[in-house]
């Protein structure tokens, strides 16, 4: 090495900037640790939740329709046990499962050919 420097001070020098001989940090002119309550997500926004969210009357629609037979065959969508549900209507992947001996229970099939529910799964057109 060439130079000859007992200590890391005197390789890198800080400069003093003020009378007094302190030395100083430059100042940055914004500040992001307190973020005014006007740059705030939704501090005066009109769209807090996703319109999705909304109903017609303003108030959030948290309720789905849907009655307890389509919340056994969203269980039957969910359970990985049956295999994939993308691509494919609910009973042909019962009908799948039930070829590959996975044992679907029967209360699906039943759901299924009555008539009365959605054909598709629950993550169709959403994934």
């Amino acid at each position: 090495m060439a130079t000859t420097s007992k200590s890391m001070k005197g390789f890198y020098r800080q400069k003093k900037n003020n009378i007094t001989g302190g030395i100083t940090k430059p100042k940055s002119k914004k500040s992001t640790r307190n973020p005014s309550p006007e740059h705030a997500a939704t501090f005066g926004s009109d769209i807090t939740q996703p319109p999705a969210l909304i109903s017609h009357g303003g108030s959030l629609d948290l309720e789905d329709d849907f009655d307890g037979r389509e919340q056994v065959l969203r269980q039957f969508d969910m359970d990985m046990a049956y295999g994939p549900c993308l691509g494919i209507t609910r009973l042909a992947r019962w009908e799948r499962a039930q070829k590959l001996g996975l044992k679907p229970p029967k209360e699906i099939e039943n759901l299924l050919k009555g008539g009365k529910v959605k054909p598709e799964c629950l993550f169709d057109g959403r994934v």
